[in-house]
Formats: C-alpha cells, sequence, structure tokens
C-alpha cells in the first residue's frame, strides 16, 4: 500500500473578529465590522438567534427611544455612555429601519416598536450581517479563550467547531436575565479571566415581591392597574433627599405576590434590598380637598366616595384595614379623612425581594466602565471588547438598553476596523 505524505493541513479558523453572542448588540456589531472590510465570525451557544429581540415588547420589540441621554441610563460612571450614545443616535437607528422599509410608530414618552413584529429587526441585523459577509456559527460553545497580556498576538479560542485564531475579540452575550432563552454568565468569567473588574449584577427592570400577612390585604388585587407616581429612597432620606430623587409616572399593577407595571419596573433598578419605595396612588388629584368636600355633601360610605377616585377595588380594600373607615363619610373626623389622603398620596411599602433574573428583563451591573474605552469599548485587555448589557450601563425601561446595543456595537465597530487597518502588514 502506497502511503502519501504531504504538508500538515492547518485546520484553524481565522478571522480578523470574533463576535460572541448573537443577539442585539452582536449582530449590530458584526454587521457593521463586516462592512467595514472586516472577516467576521458571529458565533452563540444558542441555537436560536436574537431571542431577546423576539420577546421583547410583547413581540413588537421597543427598539428605541426618540429622547435617548445619559440620565436615562444607571452606571457606576454614568458618563461612561456618552460619547457611544452620541456617535450613533436613535434618528441613526431609525434610518436604518427606513431603508429597509420597516414600519413603526411612536407608543408613548418617546416609545418606538415595530408595526408588524420585532422579527422585523431580527431580519434587518440577519440582512445587515449578510452584506457584510459575517460567519455565523450557531450553536457554537466556546470552551476557552486565550491571548497574551497585551493581546498583540490575537487569542486563540477553543470551540466544539474547531480551533480560532482572530486578532480582536468582543464579548457581547448579555447578563443574567431571562435564563430559559439561554443567559449565562460567561462574559463575566471572561472579563475576570483577563483581570477586569466588575460591578456585582443584579436583577433590574423586575416585579417586586413581598412576603406574609402584610401583603394578605393586597394579594386579593392582582391584576388590578392604576397610573401613580413611584419613587425609592432610604428611609431616613431627607427632604431634600427626596427632592432629588428620581420619580416614574407610570402605570403599577399588583400580582399575586407583589407589584410590578412599568413603574414598579423602573423603579427596581434604583431599590435596594431593606429599602422602602413610596407609591403615589392619587397623582394629579388633591384628595384631601375632596374627600372634606364629600363629607360637607354626601352620606355614602368612605369607601363609596373613594371609588369615584381610585379603583373600587382598591378602596375596599384600603378602607377594609381600618375600622375608623368604614362608615358614612359625614361621620368621619377631617384628621381621620386627612390621614387617608396622606397614606395613599404616601404609600411607604418595603418590598422583601424580587421575582429575581427569571423575571428581569435585564442585568444591573456588570465589567465595569473603569476598565472599558468610552470611545472604543475596548478593555485594558489589548484587543478584546465587551458591548451591549455585559457591560456597567443599564438603560431605563422604553427602549434605552436596545439605543445602548446599537451605540455600543456601531462605536467598537468603528473602532475593530480602526485597530485592523493600522497595523503593520
Amino acid at each position: 500500500m502506497l502511503v502519501l505524505y504531504g504538508p500538515e493541513v492547518d485546520l484553524t479558523h481565522k478571522f480578523d473578529v470574533v463576535v460572541v453572542g448573537a443577539g442585539a448588540a452582536g449582530l449590530f456589531c458584526a454587521g457593521q465590522a463586516g462592512q467595514r472590510g472586516l472577516k467576521v465570525l458571529l458565533l452563540d451557544h444558542s441555537e436560536k438567534v436574537a431571542e431577546k429581540i423576539r420577546i421583547s415588547g410583547g413581540g413588537r420589540c421597543n427598539f428605541t427611544n426618540r429622547d435617548v441621554g445619559p440620565a436615562n441610563f444607571l452606571s457606576e460612571n454614568p458618563h461612561f455612555c456618552r460619547s457611544a450614545l452620541s456617535r450613533y443616535t436613535p434618528q441613526d437607528f431609525m434610518g436604518l429601519l427606513q431603508r429597509y422599509d420597516v414600519p413603526f410608530h411612536e407608543k408613548h414618552k418617546g416609545q418606538l416598536f415595530c408595526d408588524r413584529s420585532a422579527e422585523d429587526i431580527i431580519n434587518l441585523l440577519l440582512a445587515e450581517c449578510a452584506r457584510g459577509e459575517v460567519t455565523r456559527w450557531q450553536p457554537c460553545s466556546i470552551k476557552r479563550i486565550t491571548g497574551g497580556p497585551d493581546g498583540a498576538d490575537g487569542y486563540q479560542i477553543e470551540s466544539d467547531r474547531g480551533q480560532i485564531e482572530a486578532q480582536q475579540v468582543v464579548i457581547a452575550t448579555g447578563g443574567l436575565s431571562i435564563p430559559k432563552i439561554g443567559a449565562t454568565d460567561f462574559g463575566y468569567r471572561i472579563a475576570r479571566q483577563f483581570g477586569l473588574r466588575l460591578i456585582e449584577p443584579r436583577a433590574a427592570l423586575v416585579p417586586l415581591t413581598f412576603d406574609g400577612e402584610a401583603w394578605a390585604p393586597y394579594a386579593q388585587l392582582s391584576g388590578l392597574a392604576l397610573p401613580v407616581q413611584i419613587e425609592s429612597t432610604p428611609a431616613d432620606a431627607s427632604a431634600k433627599q427626596r427632592k432629588k430623587a428620581t420619580v416614574f409616572s407610570e402605570d403599577l399593577l399588583f400580582t399575586h405576590r407583589g407589584l410590578s407595571g412599568p413603574a414598579v419596573l423602573q423603579i427596581s433598578s434604583f431599590w435596594r434590598e431593606g429599602q422602602p419605595i413610596r407609591v403615589n396612588l392619587t397623582p394629579g388629584v388633591d384628595l384631601p380637598a375632596l374627600l372634606l368636600r364629600a363629607k360637607a355633601t354626601s352620606k355614602k360610605l368612605i369607601a363609596n366616595e373613594l371609588a369615584s377616585l381610585v379603583p373600587s377595588r382598591l378602596a375596599d380594600a384600603w378602607v377594609s384595614q381600618d375600622p375608623a373607615l368604614q362608615r358614612p363619610i359625614s361621620d368621619a373626623t377631617d384628621k381621620a379623612l386627612l390621614d387617608l389622603a396622606q397614606r395613599l398620596a404616601d404609600w411607604e411599602l418595603t418590598p422583601t425581594g424580587s421575582e429575581g433574573y427569571k423575571k428581569a428583563e435585564v442585568t444591573l451591573g456588570g465589567v465595569d466602565t473603569r476598565d472599558l474605552s468610552s470611545q472604543t469599548m475596548e478593555s485594558r485587555q489589548a484587543g478584546l471588547y465587551f458591548i451591549g448589557e455585559v457591560v456597567d450601563v443599564t438603560g431605563w425601561l422604553g427602549g434605552y438598553n436596545f439605543q445602548w446595543a446599537w451605540a455600543s456595537g456601531f462605536a467598537c465597530a468603528q473602532a475593530l476596523a480602526a485597530r485592523h487597518f493600522a497595523r503593520p502588514v
């Protein structure tokens, strides 16, 4: 038998850039980098692409907000997001949608949604990747990423589809929110491996829960929604501190286990364990004056009069807890009515927890921005970048987190191309 020996075949896959994570930030960055002339590999351990986009906004994806600024984001460094947000704006992304003939509309407070389906956004991002000739491997798990301390010799990636070499690597793996669609701590582990600091992750934009008998009177209100004003400040906060507190005017939703709805999702990002939240259940209503006027003119029960100002189920639940209020309003003292008005306008209650990552829309915290460039998203480890939710930049509810995905992905793609073409041949 004749055996032929030839040169050893190199089975390593070589790319200019590997983007890890096929969500909003990863897809957008990969497409932008590919269109700038880079050979890009996009990979994800999940078989499905962009599941978070698919389920967001009730299936219509709240893809951005008309009005976006650093004040709409939480971070240990609130100025970090400023550069990227200024270089890729909501108007830029709207222009991209218009080029792809994707119809959209404004719901309220600047929130923009697809007219048809979130699939329009996913298809747009995949089309952008196709324009950039991006190679996409799904599902593909990474076993190991190695690289020198200065990143000069690039990175070696061991995957279940073979060995990969790349000069630059982008981590766009998101946070810990919604593990059932594939969320993991992979991005945090890579950050730690290369000596980067982390801001402790926590569930954000998440329903809050209340345990014990204290919640029993309100559990029966499950499904009830009403507009409120809500804030979260320490129990010993001064009047000056409360005046500076972030207050949201949104709808609140009662659940069997606690509170949800846009108002609570918003405030959950600011809330910390052991800290109370304060809810104004009658915003825009001069409740003291209305109750005192009713006392002078009506013989109805307090609960019935209150039901003309707040939902009747809430009025009944509130009055049922205080025997002094279970009487005709004409028989109540002025003090009792004024106290009732005060408690409804400044309802203070302390959550015992949240629904956690399984219900959280995003993850607060992440890769410490002190170890990243706000201009490029490159880390102290040269050639290693972090974008999107894995970074310690968390937006309010209302399209802000998707805008951060587009903006950070765009800034990163620009930097990837600049660094690649600046290298000596």
